[in-house]
């Protein structure tokens, strides 16, 4: 790798792994959006890799779920300790091929080993029931078990979190894993994989494969071993793996594609709300499937709120986010780019105004000036698509219905947002809101205990928390009779 990277060389891997071996020749380039220039090379990896990667899984399954839960926390407790170690190093790598910021990438890597803790300990806490038996003279037990091998498909713009997020209640459980990282962002998995075999995770139980995604997805959603297919991605891709996986009737978990709402209203604390919406709109540069897509602003406040809103965005930082005082990095692609661009045209034909930015940033590549736009109405295609980008778009509400109707104008429903002081309305509006996840004066939703999913055409399942354990176990029903 280059210099900026020298120091994470002890865990830039240039091969998948499988079974407990780094395989592969490397092959496909690696590329720093910020810079453009190639940082590694992996192997390019196809339908015969992900059969052989489900192979070592199986052949493991057995003895990994047979092992005493004590030990499986164990196991995933040195792995978070290990993540926590090498802090820096799994940042740096992050920030060079996805392009965050190094101080969100750190961010990233502390919150991807938050999730390996918390099931480290959850390893311990999965129980069954004892039930009122329907026969006389007998016994109605409920047992869980692990689900069996399971598929993990993760995205670029999380490459560590999304991984964890996944993989930890899943060995928890008792299950194991073939990960299939995005092709943009492998080598924060691959390290991952490093760390994991380090902690003691045995071959097999967690396998890495690079390459061709349609030939390893279809390998796995065709594959009657692997119990359970993990997706988080688009709703287009979703709902084609969740077809392919159909011919085997494994269980699918998909956290899908978002256009979250952020309401504020006529008596909310307008610097907070502010403050928010720089959060959830600009994170990773807006690149996160519960970035605020739609900024829904009361009338009254409405002047007020875009002045301080495009002030605060007009002094962004903008460049490559290795730099300490970097807020904004690049796009991931010149196809998120051209996207953007293209969206953000688009609604300046229909009517918008652009208050700041609006355009390609000086720095070029891959780089988008933080922008805003304002007379946004709810018929334009920047508030009907996912963004993914860094812009901001404002449309006027006068009225709580209004709000409502126009926030669940959507096939998704992944989370929204909204910011007032009344209290009835608080109960009102979080009532109607049809999203998973709300955000109530808050946008910080990411968190290892709270359950993380969505409604509608947004993903059917919860990852993180206790209930994030239970996607990867099943439930046996014992009758013992002749008591």
């Amino acid at each position: 790798m280059a210099d900026s990277t020298s120091s994470a060389s002890s865990l830039v891997k240039q091969h998948a792994y499988i079974d407990g071996r780094w395989v592969g020749e490397p092959a496909d380039a690696i590329v720093n959006p910020a810079t453009g220039e190639t940082i590694a090379h992996v192997p390019h990896l196809g339908q015969q890799a992900a059969q052989d990667a489900v192979t070592a899984a199986y052949t493991a399954l057995k003895p990994w779920s047979d092992t005493l839960a004590t030990q499986r926390a164990s196991v995933l407790r040195r792995w978070f300790e290990l993540i926590r170690e090498h802090r820096e190093t799994l940042a740096t790598i992050l920030t060079c091929e996805q392009g965050k910021p190094i101080a969100e990438a750190r961010g990233e890597i502390d919150y991807a080993a938050s999730f390996v803790e918390f099931y480290a300990e959850q390893a311990k806490r999965i129980q069954g029931e004892i039930l009122q038996p329907h026969l006389p003279n007998s016994r109605v037990l409920v047992t869980k078990h692990p689900i069996g091998v399971c598929a993990a498909i993760t995205p670029w713009n999380f490459p560590a979190a999304m991984i964890t997020r996944k993989c930890a209640p899943a060995l928890a459980a008792g299950c194991t894993v073939v990960l299939k990282p995005a092709p943009e962002t492998p080598l924060t998995a691959l390290a991952l994989a490093e760390l994991a075999d380090r902690a003691g995770i045995p071959a097999g139980v967690l396998n890495v494969v690079t390459g061709d995604a349609k030939a390893i997805g279809q390998s796995w959603c065709a594959d009657p071993r692997v119990r359970l297919l993990g997706f988080t991605g688009s709703t287009e891709i979703g709902k084609l793996l969740m077809s392919q996986a159909s011919t085997t009737v494994k269980k699918v978990a998909l956290e899908l594609g978002g256009n979250a709402p952020l309401i504020v209203f006529a008596d909310a604390d307008l610097s907070a709300a502010v403050e928010g919406a720089i959060t959830a709109k600009f994170r990773n540069m807006g690149q996160t499937c519960i970035c605020a897509n739609r900024l829904l602003v009361h009338d009254s406040i409405h002047d007020r709120f875009v002045e301080l809103l495009s002030a605060r965005v007009a002094a962004m930082t903008v460049g490559n986010g290795m730099d300490a005082n970097i807020q904004q990095g690049p796009l991931i692609n010149e196809s998120a780019l051209q996207k953007v661009q293209h969206l953000v045209d688009d609604a300046v034909q229909a009517g918008a105004r652009i208050l700041t930015g609006g355009k390609p940033h000086a720095l070029g590549k891959t780089f988008f000036q933080p922008t805003v736009l304002d007379r946004v109405t709810s018929k334009m295609e920047i508030v009907c698509e996912e963004i993914f980008g860094p812009v901001a778009p404002v449309i006027r509400f006068t009225s709580e219905e209004e709000a409502i109707e126009i926030a669940n104008d959507t096939p998704y429903g992944l989370a929204a947002y909204f910011y007032g002081r009344d209290l009835g309305q608080t109960f009102r509006v979080a009532q109607q809101l049809e999203y998973g996840m709300i955000g109530i004066n808050s946008t910080s939703l990411g968190s290892a205990m709270a359950p993380f999913g969505g409604v509608k055409q947004s993903g059917i399942g919860r990852e993180g928390s206790h209930h994030g354990i239970e996607e990867f176990l099943e439930l046996k029903y014992l009758l013992i009779g002749g008591l």
